[in-house]
């Protein structure tokens, strides 16, 4: 009774950080919508190089510290080993701020040459976004240790909730400094390299508002845990040396993991920065940059205006349904690691196939979706009419769903403790993808295309390695008709019935907000329609829903079931 209580309250906390996780994302797509306009694509080049550039400091300092703190407090938590565990936070505080400090203050000094050896960017204010956030590392180590914190101690409210308090102070500061820098530096040639640092702006004093709800929390919760510490009978005590190595020890796979499935970006960055300096502007390109002739050479501000479609358009727009995806399977995630735990392997086969079938119910739809209705989209939300922009969401969409299972099966991979499995998977991918992309980049005149058709084999290649790797060691055989055949006709016949109701509506009312939104509306009723119909989602998954038992009764009222 007490397994099935903790497996229950395991579930409920993993739900809680899922479920926050959504509403951190779609504040983050939305508040990309303004800010986008503001700065136009060649800020968005600025701001999106900044952060290529932080999120790698980041992870080589300080991003892996949630998870690590969580799992070593959790351990000596179990144990009622109170002592130890707040050890463990001691030292963690006093790493993150060395560590912290440190990746900020080469982040911050180095701003200025950064952009210039990777990016191939001479503009002298192209570092003034990545100065801004470069005390964001610090501040981000510092809230990791928190968070690793209260997860270890089995509640994930203050990281939940922080992270939302984080990302609404980051949304409205972002829009309003982004204006702001864009009003009053109007006269500079520099003027889209301070409005991405308006967005940076956002990302700092959000960090500061997360950690602070963190640090109140922290004392609110001291008066509970000085009693715990008190009524720690355990005779044994680590020493802070030992939680020095062990912390090191448990960081360092995480680090490499992250690092090598994150760097892809930073290559694709400043592999098109220093091959696009060399080539000669194409047609299709000249056309869609404007006031610039057919075969000069591509200038710095043609690389960021061309950058920022592919990074602030195509990939904030592809990662929203794999980001959702990946958050709603987060709960199913956690208890792998559970049923591991328990050395259930049943169990442990089941809740893949729950996970993935889950993800491929949202991503297989969004792909086709997002391909369908690529250009009215995009003219709803950032007001862009180029055809550059839709082609690549056309051509890349397809990752919506190989990134949606290499992610959630890294997941599962690290559940089952095979670490170095995701990392291996991911660095072979990598290099296909990096050898892949320089040579579209320097033999063709695809630009922008080589890096959507890059971005969507390295998650191919990557899926398919994890996919063989579950089969191996969980002894796992994917069941293709519910998960992937069926979602595929029914989203087929979405896409038919999303386009044709979207162009019946246009050239009825000539209106492309009102014919967007009807159109995604029908799209999800079809879609539903036809899974239900074709027998994709059966009555006991419908069951487990929310109110699921009304909508069966409902479903069965009207003949679908």
């Amino acid at each position: 009774m007490k397994s099935t209580e903790r497996n229950n309250n395991f579930l409920i906390q993993g739900s809680i950080l899922a479920f926050a996780s959504i509403i951190v994302r779609i504040i983050g797509f939305i508040y990309r919508i303004p800010m986008t306009r503001i700065i136009g694509n060649e800020g968005m080049g600025f701001y999106e190089s900044a952060f290529q550039i932080y999120n790698i400091a980041l992870i080589l300092s300080s991003y892996s510290l949630p998870i690590a703190v969580s799992k070593l407090v959790a351990a000596r938590n179990v144990n009622k080993e109170h002592r130890n565990s707040y050890r463990v936070f001691l030292c963690s505080m006093i790493f993150a701020v060395s560590v912290g400090l440190i990746a900020s203050l080469i982040v911050f000094f180095g701003a200025d040459y950064f952009p210039a050896i990777i990016n191939n960017d001479p503009d002298p204010k192209a570092g003034l976004a990545l100065k801004v956030l470069a005390p964001t590392i610090f501040v981000f180590s510092i809230m990791g240790v928190f968070r690793g914190f209260f997860q270890g101690k089995n509640t994930m409210i203050p990281t939940a909730v922080s992270q939302i308090i984080e990302q609404i102070i980051n949304a409205i500061v972002s829009v309003i400094a982004c204006y702001w820098l864009i009003k009053n530096y109007s006269a500079s040639a520099s003027v889209a390299a301070y409005g991405a640092a308006g967005g940076t702006l956002g990302t700092l004093l959000g960090a500061l508002s997360g950690l602070l709800f963190l640090v109140f929390v922290f004392l609110i919760y001291k008066p509970v845990l000085n009693k715990q510490l008190r009524h720690d009978k355990t005779g044994h005590r680590e020493s802070y040396g030992d939680i020095f190595k062990v912390i090191i020890l448990t960081i360092s796979p995480i680090i490499l993991s992250q690092t090598v499935y994150h760097i892809s970006g930073v290559l694709d960055q400043s592999l098109f920065g220093h091959i696009m300096a060399t080539k000669e502007i194409s047609a299709f390109d000249s056309t869609f940059l404007g006031n610039t002739v057919v075969g000069q050479l591509y200038s710095p501000e043609n690389r960021r205006v061309l950058y920022g479609v592919y990074s602030s358009k195509y990939r904030v727009l592809t990662n929203l349904p794999v980001s959702i995806a990946s958050a709603i399977g987060a709960a199913t995630i956690t208890s792998i690691a559970a049923a591991k735990g328990m050395g259930d392997d049943g169990l442990i086969r089941s809740k893949v196939h729950v996970a993935i079938k889950f993800n491929m119910l949202i991503a297989i739809p969004s792909a086709v979706g997002m391909a369908v209705l690529a250009s009215p989209i995009l003219k709803l939300l950032f007001n862009d009419g180029s055809d550059m922009a839709a082609n690549l969401i056309k051509l890349g969409s397809i990752s919506i769903i190989f990134y949606s299972f290499s992610t959630v099966t890294t997941s599962m991979l690290q559940g089952i403790n095979k670490l170095k499995i995701p990392v291996i998977n991911a660095a072979i991918s990598l290099l296909i993808h990096i050898l892949l992309v320089f040579l579209l980049l320097k033999f063709t005149p695809f630009s922008t295309y080589a890096l959507v058709i890059g971005n969507v084999v390295f998650a191919m290649v990557n899926s398919f390695l994890n996919w063989y790797s579950l089969s191996k060691y969980v002894d796992y055989k994917q069941e293709m008709m519910k998960s992937f055949v069926i979602p595929l006709i029914s989203s087929g016949l979405m896409g038919l019935a999303a386009f044709l109701t979207y162009k019946g509506l246009y050239i009825f009312t000539e209106r492309n907000a009102i014919s967007v939104i009807i159109a995604i509306f029908i799209s999800v009723l079809v879609y539903f329609g036809f899974m239900i119909y074709l027998k994709g989602i059966d009555e006991a998954e419908l069951k487990g829903l929310p109110r699921g038992s009304k909508i069966v009764k409902l479903l069965k009222k009207i003949h679908l079931m």
